[in-house]
């Protein structure tokens, strides 16, 4: 299966000052000012009294701020953006989405973003912000329309720069999100999880990551039962977990961080059958293997120094005569037996067993990502995504790290007192509450239990993924939530680094 491609549109970089020769290689313009620009911003731009007198008429909330025409050969279209002090990164993010929307209706072509008014250290991370908005844009998602679509960005150009822009970690992120977007989005027959776990093999190898995939056989040997109650449903052996294992330069096997994904491939809810409406978008229940998958395809096009594996755990929920029912005992890896309540809480049975293989491995933490729940959603809409963890006092830490990255999330407890609620006459622990009240915090609750040699671990809940509108610099309803905000824990936080 051929892989996506995940290559950026050029960018070019004008250092100085703004003039008409840089602006006509431009066929579009993201201006973005402070929300209250001093009027030598303008001076310092071709038709500057012009956009000057477009914005007065503009309100000040309203977004874009204006839309002009340069008197330039181009005739290049500007957009204009205003920006409040200290904006989060999450409101630059969705500034940036809501600009390069308004451009993107123009005719494909060069796009330029200039951000004037700011000091250099403020300019240059709101570039980097607008230029994500721009990259998630520029990236065609998986299409079959008979006709195809042109590109809606052609190049990228940075106007008016005191000094070059690092784009390395911008583009990075970009290309990880990118492809944890077109897996999420390809029709689930397109991408069934043999056409998935070829795909992880081809990337492996162009990547120079080693691959090890754990098909039912091997899983039923390691006592995998939990992930297996789930695979049984398929008629065919296309389940499976994969490991991935990234190295750079270094000889040690064990991982200073460890990626866990939920990869259903389709998730019809199993013998207890969820309706139409709840069923229609299931190929999009496997983006949590996405966003793991995305995100080390980031750590490695920035070649970062750490030892990464990534497991997926990549299975259909299927009914059928063979699918596993209510009230099913299953053992799973680690010997802890579990009563089956309701087949639509799959994505916990899967996860169980990965993070058992996964935490064997002594990693330095984990990471898990899941379209878990939707009382997760229910709690903090599709705005954020849920954190839970084994370390209490990473809360703080896991909370600042999304207001940083415009990525949020919202640390949930865990721990045995909700662990009462799952207790079971016949086995260790049911798999799910039949209340359904707070299931977010009892899936959680119970994911702990497969943690092995006490290591540090967080479980991302993604309620942020799937959001009609987009959600901050992302405009597609599948949003790649957990790429950038991990690798925000990595190269700002560094948290794999922590004693925890």
């Amino acid at each position: 299966m051929n892989s996506p491609d995940l290559s950026n549109p050029r960018i070019f970089q004008t250092l100085g000052r703004v003039d008409a020769k840089s602006l006509e290689t431009c066929d579009q313009l993201l201006l973005i000012l402070p929300l209250k620009p001093a009027a030598k911003l303008f001076k310092q731009l071709p038709d500057g009294s012009k956009l000057q007198a477009v914005l007065r008429g503009s309100a000040e909330d309203s977004t874009p701020a204006f839309v002009s025409r340069l008197t330039n050969l181009k005739q290049t279209l500007v957009i204009g953006g205003r920006l409040k002090p200290s904006a989060s990164a999450f409101e630059q993010l969705t500034l940036g989405r809501k600009l390069v929307a308004a451009a993107t209706n123009d005719k494909a072509g060069s796009l330029g973003i200039c951000v004037l008014g700011f000091d250099t250290a403020e300019q240059i991370t709101i570039v980097n912000n607008i230029l994500a908005a721009a990259l998630a844009a520029a990236f065609q998602l998986p299409t079959y329309k008979s006709k195809k679509l042109p590109p809606t960005i052609k190049s990228l150009r940075l106007i008016g720069m005191p000094k070059r822009v690092d784009t390395a970690r911008t583009e990075a992120e970009a290309a990880g999100n990118n492809l944890a977007r077109w897996l999420t989005s390809m029709p689930p027959n397109k991408m069934d999880a043999l056409h998935y776990a070829e795909l992880a093999r081809n990337i492996a190898k162009s990547r120079g990551w080693s691959y090890k995939r754990f098909a039912t056989k091997a899983l039923t040997k390691l006592g995998a039962g939990a992930f297996l109650a789930v695979a049984q449903g398929n008629d065919d052996d296309s389940a499976s977990i994969i490991r991935l294992r990234y190295r750079p330069g270094k000889k040690t096997t064990r991982a200073d961080l460890a990626l866990v994904g939920k990869g259903i491939i389709f998730d019809t809810g199993g013998t207890n059958l969820k309706p139409f409406s709840s069923m229609l978008d299931m190929h999009g229940d496997m983006q949590g293997s996405a966003v793991a998958l995305g995100i080390l395809v980031a750590i490695t096009e920035l070649d970062l120094p750490i030892a990464v594996d990534c497991w997926l755990a990549l299975t259909e929920n299927r009914t059928g005569p063979n699918a596993y029912k209510s009230r099913d005992v299953v053992t799973a890896a680690n010997g802890k037996t579990i009563q089956t309540i309701h087949t639509d809480a799959e994505g916990r049975m899967a996860l169980a067993d990965t993070l058992v293989l996964a935490s064997r491995d002594k990693p330095g933490i984990i990471f898990d990502y899941a379209t878990l729940t939707g009382t997760c959603i229910s709690a903090i809409t599709t705005r954020y995504s849920g954190v839970f963890t084994n370390r209490a006092q990473l809360h703080p830490r896991l909370k600042r790290t999304g207001q940083n990255s415009g990525e949020r999330v919202w640390p949930f407890p865990i721990g045995d007192e909700f662990l009462e609620e799952l207790k079971c006459h016949s086995a260790d622990l049911r798999q799910c509450s039949p209340s359904g009240a707070g299931d977010h915090i009892l899936a959680a609750s119970f994911l702990g239990e497969f943690i092995e040699n006490e290591t540090p671990w967080v479980h991302m809940d993604l309620s942020a993924s799937d959001c009609d509108d987009g959600l901050a610099h992302i405009a597609s309803k599948f949003t790649g939530f957990g790429v950038r905000y991990t690798m925000s824990v990595i190269l700002d936080d560094e948290l794999y680094k922590a004693k925890t």
